[in-house]
């Protein structure tokens, strides 16, 4: 490479720079970007210019980093990180007058628990802020969060890396919802109950839920008879309202559920790992006085494990 002139280069190109290197590829590198396809390639120029090298070089299937790129790609991020603490660290967060989004990563099962408390605590502390809730696969989460795309995650969320900081705010197990009408009228489940039951399956990779509660039933020998699998937990009480199907799911949100009482809600019979749901945030943005507020907030409405109408046994 020649002598670099510093003049010549501006963040922009070095996030550009890490964009393409992250995706690959320059059409989703300008959406990520919020820029046009032509502006990115035309960034690309520029860097190819400043590096005398050609950076990235397109493929049948992707744009694959050069030797060069992959020796710059560590440095210049690690910059951008730094940069970006430091102006986070002078940053002010004043709830009342926020004018913010944040983005929020959890499945339709957390949304139920906490989006209405959080939503309501909102109206009166931060009037202007909002939250873009999505459901993001667990595999594509420690990026996104890494990358600035989810401010913060929640929910039962396994193995998304040491660079993603988690705090509790609940423990809970799993049970098993019957309709009130159900032909079952026992107070406990035996296995044998447990295996004449057919059930709703819900599979996600929104979230640890499924996973391991199915684990934890094959491990004891347990081969439950699935009618129905649905993509995502928001049907599946209602179908268990109106049939004989049964439901695996955390207790927390059976009660919440159970309000109008029109559930039976039954522990298992075998010993389930216990839920712990929490609160994940990238180490990246620890400095950041948004995040670092709401986080906080949504701690301290539900790490105690129990919130308005809504008591943990």
């Amino acid at each position: 490479m020649t002598h670099i002139n510093m003049a010549t280069i501006d963040l922009n190109l070095l996030r550009t720079f890490v964009a393409i290197w992250e995706y690959r590829s320059l059409t989703i590198a300008a959406e990520r970007l919020h820029l046009s396809q032509p502006a990115v390639s035309h960034a690309l120029r520029r860097l190819r210019d400043v590096f005398d090298d050609p950076l990235f070089v397109r493929t049948a299937t992707s744009m694959e980093p050069t030797d060069a790129a992959i020796r710059l790609h560590g440095p210049i991020e690690h910059a951008l990180i730094i940069i970006q603490s430091a102006l986070m660290m002078f940053s002010n967060f004043e709830p009342k007058t926020a004018d913010r989004t944040f983005r929020i990563s959890m499945s339709d099962m957390s949304q139920l628990y906490v989006l209405p408390t959080v939503m309501e605590v909102l109206a009166r502390e931060a009037p202007k802020v909002r939250l873009d809730v999505r459901q993001m696969p667990i595999e594509q989460l420690a990026i996104a969060l890494r990358k600035g795309e989810v401010d913060i995650a929640i929910g039962y969320l396994v193995e998304l890396g040491e660079e993603c900081i988690y705090e509790k705010f609940l423990d809970d197990e799993f049970i098993c919802l019957l309709r009130n009408g159900h032909p079952f009228q026992e107070d406990e489940l035996s296995v044998q109950d447990i295996l004449a039951l057919r059930y709703v399956d819900v599979s996600s990779n929104i979230t640890g839920h499924g996973l391991t509660a199915d684990a934890a039933f094959g491990k004891a020998g347990i081969a439950r008879e699935i009618a129905l699998k649905v993509p995502n937990f928001t049907i599946a009480p209602k179908i268990v309202a109106n049939t004989n199907l049964a439901l695996i799911l955390p207790r927390v949100i059976a009660m919440q559920l159970n309000r109008d009482q029109r559930y039976r809600l039954l522990s298992l019979p075998i010993e389930l790992p216990s839920i712990s749901v929490g609160l994940y945030c990238h180490s990246h943005f620890l400095s950041d006085a948004g995040i670092t507020w709401l986080r906080g907030l949504i701690i301290s409405l539900f790490a105690s494990g129990s919130r308005t109408g809504v008591h943990i046994k």
